[in-house]
């Protein structure tokens, strides 16, 4: 009866784990919203002609400032453009510079906490000076900094935000990088000989990675926020680019006929930063 027990168990549990995982996900709606608004966002960013077959480019002058309704969810602008389908094709424009800064960030940043808590000594205490300097610098002023002097362009502000990243990443790979390389597994390593590529790629590596990845997606939110602004204040793609800063930036002149060109396209750029904040928060507990 016994061996009947344990050769069951293992095939009615299973099943039950995803049925599990499901239920616990239905019981948190605000993690589930925040997953849809991510999903959209990402989907409007690669294929933007799901969701409007409109040019952002083009527009009808005999539809200038119409207020949001159901021909035009978002209303129009100055030149009759539908500002729902500039929202939607500005989503690539803002998601670029923003994976491209994230990723600037991790791989600068990750890789200098690396070397630094692996190698210890010297090397360890040049490099923290350096990102101690970079913390010191409030990472919007850097930002602007670093982005007069590379150039205007999406690219460019993306790079910027990244290099003011930088520091973040650095710092809480090398703590962690620390605590791996006091671990017993690690000891072990070293005192049969493993060469010291393979202990940094085999065991401190994928074990330190981990408060990163959460980084990440924090650190994604941030940069939306950062990219926004610098192209609100004209350093990101010349109009007539929808990028979300630019929209934000050329509705501030119509504020009182035509609330709709800076509010929808901001309230769309906090909507998706809540979003990945909540789901980044979700996955620091896990």
């Amino acid at each position: 009866m016994s061996l009947v027990l344990e050769k069951v168990a293992p095939s009615t549990v299973e099943p039950q784990e995803p049925r599990r995982r499901f239920r616990s996900l239905i019981r948190r709606p605000g993690l589930v919203l925040s997953i849809v608004v991510v999903v959209l966002v990402v989907l409007a960013a690669f294929w933007p002609e799901l969701f409007s077959s409109r040019d952002p480019l083009t527009g009808v002058p005999s539809e200038r400032f119409q207020a949001p309704g159901a021909a035009h969810w978002f209303g129009t602008d100055e030149l009759g453009r539908d500002v729902y389908t500039r929202v939607v094709h500005g989503a690539a424009l803002s998601l670029k510079a923003t994976l491209i800064a994230v990723a600037v960030a991790f791989v600068v940043g990750g890789g200098v906490g690396l070397v630094a808590g692996f190698v210890g000594g010297w090397v360890e205490d040049v490099l923290m000076r350096v990102v101690d300097v970079l913390l010191s610098i409030p990472a919007l002023f850097l930002s602007l900094a670093l982005v007069t002097a590379l150039g205007y362009g999406t690219v460019k502000v993306a790079v910027a935000v990244g290099v003011a990243s930088v520091a973040s990443f650095a710092r809480v790979m090398r703590a962690e990088v620390l605590r791996v390389r006091q671990a017993t597994y690690v000891e072990a390593a070293h005192s049969l000989g493993t060469r010291w590529y393979a202990i940094l790629f085999r065991h401190v590596l994928p074990n330190a990675i981990g408060p990163i990845l959460v980084l990440v997606t924090l650190d994604f939110g941030t940069s939306i926020l950062a990219v926004s602004s610098l192209s609100f204040l004209g350093y990101g793609a010349a109009p007539p680019a929808p990028e979300w800063g630019t929209l934000i930036a050329s509705g501030r002149n119509y504020m009182a006929n035509a609330w709709w060109l800076t509010t929808l396209p901001g309230l769309t750029v906090a909507a998706t930063v809540l979003a990945v904040n909540r789901i980044a928060r979700a996955l620091d507990e896990r």
